[in-house]
């Protein structure tokens, strides 16, 4: 496996692959890998003939009050685990050459951007995706592979590359979770062991939000009692957002129906958590 640190020879290393009749999956990572990252990798390594994964902690996607300088980092260990599972080459740029002195340019995605998690975090998005447009255009991808998980993010990309045409297929893979249901993040090494159990209402909520549908209820007004309720019985919790609306337009619905997606976004202590469930 390869380590990479310059756009110029990893744009080299894509140009030689693609001149031989390669193709390049791509997995961007802001780096400290769990299971839900080698997930996607797999995955990867499925739909091309070599798989590039990028490490970059984007700092234009944090706020000037956010977990930036604490975001966990290792990347001894992340070489181990991506080499462990057929990654062919690690792209580890400096954030002085992806950000030069003077940068002023900048990809937005407004409309997917304004509610959900945009609304909490200003600038997270226009961060998201000026920084992955900036990575496909030096990896050069055929196929790339986001998880879902992070739903808002994985449909204003999708929009990008559409309204962009830019020519990558956009692969979704479904959240990983612990045997307990938390969904995986490098977040949760944040966690104490009783916010770890706390952190588990998340998923709760939105089995039984599920559960219900399934039931016959599609009131949305009925479904975000009911998570709120299991939320806020939850010791350390305090809820950011609770969305029940379209999975496409992430607009707000008062009957919910398939298609439709209940994504949440939870304090837990200090640490944000997100979780969603496509119905």
């Amino acid at each position: 496996m390869e380590l990479i640190r310059s756009i110029s020879k990893m744009r080299d290393w894509s140009k030689s692959h693609r001149e031989r009749g390669r193709k390049i999956a791509f997995v961007p990572t802001m780096g400290y890998f769990h299971d839900g990252h080698l997930a996607l990798m797999k995955r990867a390594s499925e739909l091309g003939d070599k798989v590039v994964v990028s490490i970059f902690v984007n700092p234009t996607q944090f706020g000037p009050t956010e977990d930036f300088a604490r975001y966990p980092r290792n990347l001894d260990r992340d070489i181990d685990l991506a080499s462990s599972v057929g990654v062919d080459c690690i792209f580890y740029p400096e954030a002085s050459e992806m950000y030069p002195e003077g940068f002023d340019t900048w990809v937005e995605v407004p409309g997917l951007a304004k509610g959900l998690c945009g609304a909490s975090r200003p600038g997270h998005f226009r961060g998201v995706t000026t920084v992955v447009l900036k990575l496909f255009n030096i990896v050069a991808p055929h196929v790339a592979v986001f998880g879902q998980k992070d739903y808002q993010q994985l449909k204003i990309i999708q929009k990008m590359v559409r309204d962009l045409n830019i020519p990558i297929e956009i692969v979704p893979h479904p959240i990983v979770r612990e045997p307990d249901g938390l969904a995986m993040s490098s977040r949760n090494t944040y966690l104490s062991a009783e916010e770890r159990k706390s952190a588990l209402c998340l998923y709760k909520a939105l089995m039984r939000a599920k559960e219900l549908y399934e039931g016959g209820v599609t009131s949305a007004k009925a479904l975000r009692q009911e998570v709120e309720e299991i939320i806020r019985s939850t010791p350390l919790t305090r809820i950011d957002y609770c969305f029940l609306g379209s999975g496409e337009t992430l607009t707000e619905e008062e009957e919910l129906g398939p298609g439709s997606v209940i994504a949440l976004a939870v304090w837990v202590g200090k640490t944000r958590l997100i979780d969603n469930v496509l119905l």
